[in-house]
């Protein structure tokens, strides 16, 4: 079946716009204008009626079965006070609460919207909800977890409980536990959680796909093998297989593969699984690292402390050395590299971890990277180019990270961190993310902040302006840039002959579209190699 596209503004890369396509068997075999096209042969037309047409998207950091997951939680993104998150809860387990035995589970709090400000929840807070039912609530970022009471009880933590290295448990200024559990700590709440079956995880990766295809997306690269703590990363991959074999995959993944030993990481070699293993439904990338926390939960680890909190400086969750040994064995076994970095502290743990591992076994075109580098020193930028690193980045933190940068990093650092246009000019391959769940997944939020570097609300003045990238670059890093990180530039990311038939069309023209607008326009179909997986109703 031939299917000519006409009429339409179609945006084939950032250098190329056309006015149609024609499709056939799954790929783009001709672009170009409308004559010409309608000149060849087709078996039937479309007329997109000037509709704005671009590459599927490739959201390239990611949690997709986190995301699934969490679609069956109480949603915590939009509470504004501890009051409002409370009484969201008590209504959420009024309504969904089967018995007192289960869990009730919500995702999303950020402590620094809440007016008047209370700071962080506490199991104290979380037992106003309930002392008999328990309670887990994971912070927008997912570095960061409360339980209440009940929970402390089932799981059998207490005072005594030793904490992991790379971790916290909260305790107030009697040395009782306060429910509050970050990093490498919060394992001792999620591994004792309720596991999910193979099944269950199948529904939450089609809802999830589900939710990606109806903003469009249809690549991700995700990190999904640790998501449950108390599930081996064997059933994860099986649940993926078996949706591919069902012909359910939706979104085309390239598995984040996040493992925190040697040992493991072995494992997964000795198993025969390394990168570029897979098809183009899915695919195994590369060694995902955790380095270190989150910003707005005061994680990130910064090399000098905390401009708010000069005692601290956040978590590093592995040493020198683990991150040395971790890089090197994953590159001594030709398998690519991708490590959560940000703050500056951290990186420059991790860029010697890279450089060590690059002396030892060298190899060309590694296409390892960092994932979010948001804190960041001239210097190190420098180091990241002349590594040849790939940087994976979510231009939507800059929705809430510009209302905590200064305060968190303070002045100097503030003012040369998510130098995100510097990176490119830079000749540094940069792709877009949003981290989902920790934002929503909706590309046109993160290409909003990427061109005004404000908050959507325009709540603030732009964040380092001459940091904005044009809509055009914005839509690259979110199309073809993502593609260059699995190695499928030549698969997939551009409308042009012989790349996969994988777009979306919009509601609107995103070149015309002013940039305080730019969050609200509409997918109104996607389709995945030339199928469509979205409609708008």
């Amino acid at each position: 079946m031939k299917t000519l596209y006409y009429n339409g503004c179609v945006f084939g890369s950032e250098q190329e716009m056309h006015r149609a396509f024609l499709v056939e068997d799954g790929v783009f075999t001709h672009v170009g204008e409308d004559a010409a096209l309608m000149a060849l042969s087709w078996d039937e037309k479309v007329d997109l009626q000037g509709s704005f047409v671009c590459p599927g998207f490739n959201d390239s950091h990611m949690h997709l079965l986190n995301l699934g997951n969490t679609m069956g939680m109480c949603p915590l993104g939009d509470v504004h006070s501890l009051s409002e998150m409370l009484a969201r809860l008590s209504a959420f387990m009024e309504e969904k609460q089967k018995d007192e035995h289960q869990w009730l589970l919500g995702r999303g709090w950020n402590q620094d919207l809440f007016t008047p400000a209370t700071g962080m929840p506490t199991r104290d807070a979380l037992d106003r909800v309930s002392r008999d039912v328990p309670i887990c609530i994971v912070r927008c970022c997912g570095h960061a977890l409360c339980v209440n009471s009940r929970a402390l009880e089932v799981l059998g933590l207490d005072e005594g409980t030793p904490c992991p290295p790379g971790g916290t448990i909260g305790k107030d200024e009697n040395g009782r536990l306060n429910g509050l559990f970050m990093d490498a700590a919060m394992p001792l709440v999620q591994g004792k959680l309720p596991a999910p079956t193979v099944e269950d995880m199948k529904g939450m990766l089609t809802a999830a796909m589900e939710r990606l295809n109806s903003v469009g997306i249809t690549s991700c690269q995700t990190d999904d093998l640790l998501c449950f703590e108390n599930v081996p990363w064997q059933d994860v991959l099986q649940a993926y297989q078996e949706l591919e074999a069902e012909g359910k995959m939706t979104v085309r993944v390239y598995e984040q593969s996040q493992f925190t030993t040697p040992e493991e990481l072995q494992a997964f070699f000795d198993a025969g699984y390394k990168t570029g293993m897979g098809n183009a439904w899915f695919k195994i990338g590369p060694l995902k690292m955790l380095g270190d926390g989150s910003l707005g939960a005061r994680t990130a680890f910064l090399e000098n402390g905390y401009a708010d909190a000069p005692h601290e400086k956040g978590l590093a969750l592995f040493t020198q050395q683990q991150f040395d040994d971790m890089i090197c064995l994953a590159h001594k076994n030709g398998m690519q590299c991708a490590v959560h970095v940000i703050g500056d502290g951290v990186l420059e743990m991790v860029l010697r971890a890279y450089e060590k591992a690059f002396r030892l076994y060298p190899r060309q075109d590694h296409r390892s990277g960092l994932i979010h580098v948001q804190l960041t020193r001239p210097a190190q930028l420098e180091k990241i180019r002349e590594l040849g690193l790939c940087v994976h980045v979510q231009t939507i933190f800059i929705d809430y990270d510009t209302h905590i940068v200064y305060q968190r990093a303070g002045e100097m650092l503030a003012n040369t961190s998510y130098a995100f246009w510097t990176m490119q000019r830079m000749g540094i391959p940069l792709s877009n993310g949003t981290d989902c769940p920790v934002e929503d997944p909706n590309p046109f939020r993160g290409i909003q902040c990427a061109v005004t570097r404000q908050p959507l609300d325009s709540s603030l003045p732009p964040y380092r302006q001459e940091e904005g990238m044009t809509v055009s670059r914005a839509l690259h890093t979110y199309t073809a840039a993502g593609a260059y990180d699995s190695f499928e530039e030549h698969f997939k990311g551009k409308i042009a002959p012989g790349m996969a038939a994988d777009f979306a069309v919009l509601s609107e023209n995103p070149l015309e579209t002013a940039p305080e607008k730019l969050q609200h326009i509409q997918v109104q179909s996607t389709f995945l190699q030339g199928r469509r997986v979205f409609q708008r109703a």
